[in-house]
Protein backbone atom coordinates (compact mmCIF):
# COMPACT_ATOMS: atom_id res chain seq x y z
CA UNK A 1 0.00 0.00 0.00
CA UNK A 2 1.38 3.47 -0.85
CA UNK A 3 2.56 5.55 2.07
CA UNK A 4 -0.05 8.12 3.02
CA UNK A 5 0.82 11.77 3.83
CA UNK A 6 1.62 12.37 7.49
CA UNK A 7 -0.09 15.18 9.36
CA UNK A 8 1.89 18.09 10.78
CA UNK A 9 1.21 16.88 14.31
CA UNK A 10 2.52 13.43 13.54
CA UNK A 11 5.59 14.90 11.88
CA UNK A 12 6.32 17.00 14.96
CA UNK A 13 5.95 13.94 17.16
CA UNK A 14 8.35 11.95 15.03
CA UNK A 15 10.92 14.71 15.06
CA UNK A 16 10.62 14.95 18.82
CA UNK A 17 11.16 11.21 19.11
CA UNK A 18 14.22 11.50 16.87
CA UNK A 19 15.73 14.28 18.96
CA UNK A 20 15.07 12.36 22.15
CA UNK A 21 16.71 9.26 20.69
CA UNK A 22 19.75 11.22 19.52
CA UNK A 23 20.25 12.52 23.03
CA UNK A 24 20.46 9.04 24.55
CA UNK A 25 23.97 7.53 24.46
CA UNK A 26 24.32 3.97 23.16
CA UNK A 27 27.19 1.53 23.15
CA UNK A 28 29.66 2.62 20.50
CA UNK A 29 27.37 5.44 19.34
CA UNK A 30 27.88 9.17 19.23
CA UNK A 31 27.21 9.48 22.95
CA UNK A 32 29.61 6.71 23.98
CA UNK A 33 32.75 7.46 25.95
CA UNK A 34 34.77 4.92 23.94
CA UNK A 35 34.41 6.47 20.48
CA UNK A 36 37.38 5.18 18.40
CA UNK A 37 40.21 7.41 17.27
CA UNK A 38 39.47 9.20 14.01
CA UNK A 39 35.96 10.20 14.98
CA UNK A 40 34.17 12.48 14.39
CA UNK A 41 34.95 11.57 10.78
CA UNK A 42 34.27 13.92 7.86
CA UNK A 43 34.11 12.45 4.36
CA UNK A 44 33.09 13.81 0.97
CA UNK A 45 30.14 12.08 -0.69
CA UNK A 46 28.39 13.34 -3.84
CA UNK A 47 30.35 16.56 -3.47
CA UNK A 48 29.06 17.21 0.05
CA UNK A 49 30.95 17.03 3.34
CA UNK A 50 29.38 14.43 5.62
CA UNK A 51 30.33 14.15 9.28
CA UNK A 52 29.97 10.84 11.10
CA UNK A 53 30.19 11.39 14.87
CA UNK A 54 30.95 7.75 15.71
CA UNK A 55 30.74 4.32 14.02
CA UNK A 56 27.00 4.03 13.21
CA UNK A 57 24.85 1.74 15.30
CA UNK A 58 21.40 2.45 13.81
CA UNK A 59 21.58 2.33 10.01
CA UNK A 60 18.61 2.57 7.67
CA UNK A 61 19.05 1.14 4.17
CA UNK A 62 17.11 2.69 1.30
CA UNK A 63 18.98 0.82 -1.47
CA UNK A 64 20.33 -2.69 -1.82
CA UNK A 65 23.77 -1.84 -3.25
CA UNK A 66 25.65 -1.49 0.11
CA UNK A 67 24.51 -4.87 1.48
CA UNK A 68 27.49 -7.03 0.33
CA UNK A 69 29.98 -4.48 1.71
CA UNK A 70 28.18 -4.29 5.06
CA UNK A 71 28.11 -8.07 5.31
CA UNK A 72 31.80 -8.36 4.47
CA UNK A 73 32.65 -5.71 7.08
CA UNK A 74 30.56 -7.40 9.77
CA UNK A 75 28.33 -4.33 9.98
CA UNK A 76 25.04 -5.64 8.60
CA UNK A 77 23.82 -6.27 12.13
CA UNK A 78 23.83 -2.49 12.64
CA UNK A 79 21.04 -2.06 10.09
CA UNK A 80 17.81 -1.52 12.03
CA UNK A 81 15.47 -1.13 9.03
CA UNK A 82 15.47 -1.33 5.26
CA UNK A 83 13.23 -0.21 2.42
CA UNK A 84 13.16 -1.11 -1.25
CA UNK A 85 13.88 -4.31 -3.17
CA UNK A 86 16.42 -6.90 -2.01
CA UNK A 87 16.27 -9.82 -4.46
CA UNK A 88 17.55 -13.04 -2.90
CA UNK A 89 19.60 -13.77 -6.05
CA UNK A 90 22.11 -11.10 -5.01
CA UNK A 91 23.17 -12.76 -1.77
CA UNK A 92 24.75 -15.89 -0.39
CA UNK A 93 22.97 -17.81 2.37
CA UNK A 94 24.80 -16.06 5.22
CA UNK A 95 24.06 -12.57 3.88
CA UNK A 96 20.45 -13.45 3.18
CA UNK A 97 19.98 -14.76 6.72
CA UNK A 98 21.29 -11.49 8.15
CA UNK A 99 19.18 -9.43 5.79
CA UNK A 100 16.01 -11.37 6.56
CA UNK A 101 16.42 -10.39 10.21
CA UNK A 102 16.19 -6.68 9.31
CA UNK A 103 12.61 -5.31 9.31
CA UNK A 104 11.35 -4.16 5.91
CA UNK A 105 9.60 -0.78 6.06
CA UNK A 106 8.22 -0.90 2.51
CA UNK A 107 9.02 -2.18 -0.95
CA UNK A 108 6.44 0.02 -2.69
CA UNK A 109 7.72 1.67 -5.89
CA UNK A 110 6.14 3.84 -8.55
CA UNK A 111 5.89 2.93 -12.23
CA UNK A 112 9.47 4.17 -12.78
CA UNK A 113 10.82 1.97 -9.98
CA UNK A 114 11.33 4.82 -7.49
CA UNK A 115 10.89 3.89 -3.83
CA UNK A 116 7.79 5.31 -2.17
CA UNK A 117 8.58 6.18 1.45
CA UNK A 118 8.17 9.29 3.58
CA UNK A 119 10.93 11.04 5.48
CA UNK A 120 8.91 10.68 8.67
CA UNK A 121 8.91 6.87 8.41
CA UNK A 122 12.71 6.93 8.14
CA UNK A 123 13.11 9.40 11.01
CA UNK A 124 10.96 7.20 13.23
CA UNK A 125 13.72 4.57 13.14
CA UNK A 126 16.07 7.03 14.95
CA UNK A 127 18.93 6.35 12.50
CA UNK A 128 22.44 7.65 12.97
CA UNK A 129 23.16 6.96 9.28
CA UNK A 130 21.03 6.48 6.16
CA UNK A 131 22.49 4.65 3.15
CA UNK A 132 20.91 5.54 -0.18
CA UNK A 133 18.93 8.56 -1.30
CA UNK A 134 15.45 8.64 -2.81
CA UNK A 135 13.28 11.52 -4.00
CA UNK A 136 11.35 11.80 -0.74
CA UNK A 137 14.32 11.20 1.59
CA UNK A 138 17.26 13.32 0.51
CA UNK A 139 20.46 14.60 2.06
CA UNK A 140 19.14 18.09 2.83
CA UNK A 141 16.01 16.84 4.56
CA UNK A 142 17.95 14.42 6.76
CA UNK A 143 20.67 16.98 7.51
CA UNK A 144 17.99 19.25 8.96
CA UNK A 145 17.35 16.48 11.50
CA UNK A 146 21.08 15.96 12.12
CA UNK A 147 21.28 12.63 10.27
CA UNK A 148 24.09 11.93 7.78
CA UNK A 149 23.43 10.22 4.45
CA UNK A 150 25.84 8.35 2.17
CA UNK A 151 25.08 7.43 -1.43
CA UNK A 152 26.86 5.22 -3.93
CA UNK A 153 28.93 7.71 -6.02
CA UNK A 154 27.56 6.41 -9.34
CA UNK A 155 24.02 7.23 -8.15
CA UNK A 156 24.75 10.79 -6.97
CA UNK A 157 22.11 13.26 -8.24
CA UNK A 158 24.78 15.35 -9.98
CA UNK A 159 26.31 12.27 -11.59
CA UNK A 160 29.16 9.95 -10.68
CA UNK A 161 32.64 9.33 -12.08
CA UNK A 162 32.95 10.00 -15.81
CA UNK A 163 35.38 7.13 -16.34
CA UNK A 164 34.31 4.39 -13.87
CA UNK A 165 36.59 1.46 -13.08
CA UNK A 166 36.75 -1.40 -10.62
CA UNK A 167 38.84 0.89 -8.42
CA UNK A 168 35.58 2.74 -7.68
CA UNK A 169 34.39 -0.48 -6.00
CA UNK A 170 37.45 -0.47 -3.76
CA UNK A 171 37.20 3.27 -3.01
CA UNK A 172 33.61 2.98 -1.79
CA UNK A 173 34.51 -0.11 0.21
CA UNK A 174 37.36 1.83 1.84
CA UNK A 175 34.87 4.60 2.70
CA UNK A 176 32.57 2.13 4.43
CA UNK A 177 35.59 0.68 6.23
CA UNK A 178 36.41 4.10 7.67
CA UNK A 179 32.79 4.90 8.56
CA UNK A 180 32.22 1.59 10.38
CA UNK A 181 35.76 1.44 11.83
CA UNK A 182 36.53 -1.71 9.83
CA UNK A 183 39.39 -0.43 7.66
CA UNK A 184 41.51 -3.58 7.88
CA UNK A 185 38.66 -5.85 6.84
CA UNK A 186 37.74 -3.43 4.01
CA UNK A 187 41.28 -3.68 2.68
CA UNK A 188 41.19 -7.48 2.86
CA UNK A 189 37.87 -7.66 1.03
CA UNK A 190 39.11 -5.23 -1.64
CA UNK A 191 42.07 -7.55 -2.18
CA UNK A 192 39.73 -10.51 -2.63
CA UNK A 193 37.71 -8.59 -5.22
CA UNK A 194 40.84 -7.49 -7.08
CA UNK A 195 41.97 -11.11 -7.35
CA UNK A 196 38.58 -12.19 -8.69
CA UNK A 197 38.69 -9.52 -11.40
CA UNK A 198 42.31 -10.40 -12.22
CA UNK A 199 41.35 -14.08 -12.53
CA UNK A 200 38.68 -13.21 -15.10
CA UNK A 201 41.08 -10.98 -17.03
CA UNK A 202 43.69 -13.75 -17.10
CA UNK A 203 41.11 -16.22 -18.34
CA UNK A 204 40.08 -13.84 -21.13
CA UNK A 205 43.68 -13.02 -22.11
CA UNK A 206 44.78 -16.66 -22.15
CA UNK A 207 41.82 -17.76 -24.25
CA UNK A 208 43.10 -15.99 -27.35
CA UNK A 209 39.49 -15.25 -28.28
CA UNK A 210 39.05 -12.10 -30.39
CA UNK A 211 37.29 -9.20 -28.68
CA UNK A 212 33.61 -8.93 -29.34
CA UNK A 213 31.04 -6.15 -28.91
CA UNK A 214 28.23 -5.88 -26.39
CA UNK A 215 25.50 -3.55 -25.18
CA UNK A 216 24.01 -3.26 -21.71
CA UNK A 217 20.35 -2.24 -21.76
CA UNK A 218 17.55 -1.57 -19.29
CA UNK A 219 14.29 -2.31 -21.14
CA UNK A 220 10.84 -1.16 -20.06
CA UNK A 221 8.59 -4.17 -19.68
CA UNK A 222 5.20 -3.77 -21.33
CA UNK A 223 6.37 -1.26 -23.89
CA UNK A 224 8.15 2.05 -23.53
CA UNK A 225 11.66 3.42 -23.38
CA UNK A 226 14.76 1.24 -23.68
CA UNK A 227 17.81 2.61 -21.90
CA UNK A 228 21.46 1.93 -22.76
CA UNK A 229 24.59 2.33 -20.61
CA UNK A 230 27.46 4.43 -21.91
CA UNK A 231 31.01 5.35 -20.99
CA UNK A 232 30.12 6.83 -17.58
CA UNK A 233 28.55 3.58 -16.37
CA UNK A 234 30.11 0.55 -14.69
CA UNK A 235 28.96 -1.44 -17.73
CA UNK A 236 31.96 -0.24 -19.74
CA UNK A 237 34.78 -1.49 -17.46
CA UNK A 238 32.77 -4.62 -16.71
CA UNK A 239 32.42 -5.46 -20.40
CA UNK A 240 36.07 -4.57 -21.02
CA UNK A 241 37.25 -7.02 -18.36
CA UNK A 242 35.01 -9.70 -19.89
CA UNK A 243 36.61 -9.24 -23.32
CA UNK A 244 33.95 -7.04 -24.91
CA UNK A 245 33.82 -3.50 -26.27
CA UNK A 246 30.75 -1.52 -25.20
CA UNK A 247 29.14 -0.37 -28.46
CA UNK A 248 27.90 2.73 -26.60
CA UNK A 249 31.26 3.62 -25.04
CA UNK A 250 31.42 6.67 -27.30
CA UNK A 251 28.42 8.13 -25.45
CA UNK A 252 29.62 10.12 -22.44
CA UNK A 253 26.44 9.63 -20.40
CA UNK A 254 25.90 6.95 -17.79
CA UNK A 255 22.44 5.95 -19.06
CA UNK A 256 20.31 7.30 -21.90
CA UNK A 257 17.38 6.44 -24.12
CA UNK A 258 18.18 4.39 -27.20
CA UNK A 259 16.02 3.59 -30.21
CA UNK A 260 15.67 0.24 -31.88
CA UNK A 261 17.16 1.76 -35.02
CA UNK A 262 20.29 2.90 -33.17
CA UNK A 263 20.67 -0.48 -31.50
CA UNK A 264 20.36 -2.23 -34.85
CA UNK A 265 22.91 0.11 -36.42
CA UNK A 266 25.48 -0.80 -33.78
CA UNK A 267 24.47 -4.49 -33.81
CA UNK A 268 26.33 -5.80 -30.72
CA UNK A 269 27.46 -9.41 -30.64
CA UNK A 270 25.82 -9.92 -27.21
CA UNK A 271 23.19 -8.17 -25.11
CA UNK A 272 23.15 -7.87 -21.32
CA UNK A 273 19.71 -6.84 -20.10
CA UNK A 274 19.24 -5.36 -16.63
CA UNK A 275 16.11 -5.30 -14.49
CA UNK A 276 15.14 -4.53 -10.89
CA UNK A 277 12.65 -7.33 -10.30
CA UNK A 278 10.01 -9.41 -12.05
CA UNK A 279 10.21 -12.11 -14.70
CA UNK A 280 13.51 -12.18 -16.68
CA UNK A 281 11.63 -13.66 -19.66
CA UNK A 282 9.41 -10.57 -19.81
CA UNK A 283 12.51 -8.36 -19.74
CA UNK A 284 14.03 -10.25 -22.66
CA UNK A 285 10.74 -10.11 -24.54
CA UNK A 286 10.71 -6.31 -24.16
CA UNK A 287 13.82 -6.22 -26.37
CA UNK A 288 13.21 -9.13 -28.72
CA UNK A 289 9.76 -7.72 -29.56
CA UNK A 290 11.18 -4.37 -30.68
CA UNK A 291 10.66 -3.65 -34.40
CA UNK A 292 13.59 -5.13 -36.31
CA UNK A 293 15.00 -6.91 -33.23
CA UNK A 294 15.15 -10.24 -35.04
CA UNK A 295 17.83 -8.71 -37.27
CA UNK A 296 20.11 -8.16 -34.28
CA UNK A 297 22.98 -10.66 -34.25
CA UNK A 298 22.64 -11.17 -30.47
CA UNK A 299 18.92 -11.95 -30.75
CA UNK A 300 19.23 -14.08 -33.86
CA UNK A 301 21.99 -16.20 -32.30
CA UNK A 302 20.48 -16.21 -28.78
CA UNK A 303 23.36 -14.37 -27.10
CA UNK A 304 21.27 -12.54 -24.52
CA UNK A 305 21.83 -12.51 -20.75
CA UNK A 306 19.25 -11.02 -18.38
CA UNK A 307 20.45 -10.20 -14.89
CA UNK A 308 19.50 -8.02 -11.95
CA UNK A 309 20.51 -4.36 -12.00
CA UNK A 310 23.10 -4.41 -9.18
CA UNK A 311 25.12 -7.07 -11.00
CA UNK A 312 26.31 -4.17 -13.16
CA UNK A 313 25.37 -0.87 -11.54
CA UNK A 314 26.47 0.87 -9.36
CA UNK A 315 30.12 -0.31 -8.93
CA UNK A 316 30.07 -2.67 -5.93
CA UNK A 317 31.14 -6.21 -5.08
CA UNK A 318 28.07 -7.35 -7.02
CA UNK A 319 29.59 -5.84 -10.17
CA UNK A 320 32.42 -8.36 -9.80
CA UNK A 321 29.86 -11.16 -9.52
CA UNK A 322 28.12 -9.76 -12.59
CA UNK A 323 31.42 -9.84 -14.48
CA UNK A 324 31.85 -13.52 -13.60
CA UNK A 325 28.29 -14.21 -14.73
CA UNK A 326 28.88 -12.54 -18.11
CA UNK A 327 32.04 -14.58 -18.74
CA UNK A 328 30.28 -17.71 -17.53
CA UNK A 329 27.49 -17.12 -20.05
CA UNK A 330 29.46 -16.02 -23.10
CA UNK A 331 32.93 -17.48 -22.55
CA UNK A 332 35.79 -17.69 -23.19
Amino acid sequence: MPTRPTSAAATTAVLALLLAGCGAPSAGGAGSADVPDGFPLTVVNCGAEVTIEAPPQRVVLLKSAPVPALHALGALDRVVARAGLYPAEYYDAATLAELDAVPLLTDETDTDGHLQISREVVLAQRPDLVLGQVDSVDRAGLAAAGIPLLEEPALCPAGGPQEPSFEDVHSQLALYGRVFDREERAEEFAGELRERVAAVERRVAESGQPRRTAAVLYPTVGGGVTYAYGRASAATPQLDAAGFDNVFADVGERVFEVSGEELLARDPDVLVLLHSDGDPAAVEAAVTSLPGATALSAVREDRVLTQLFNFTEPPTALTVTGLERIVGEFGP
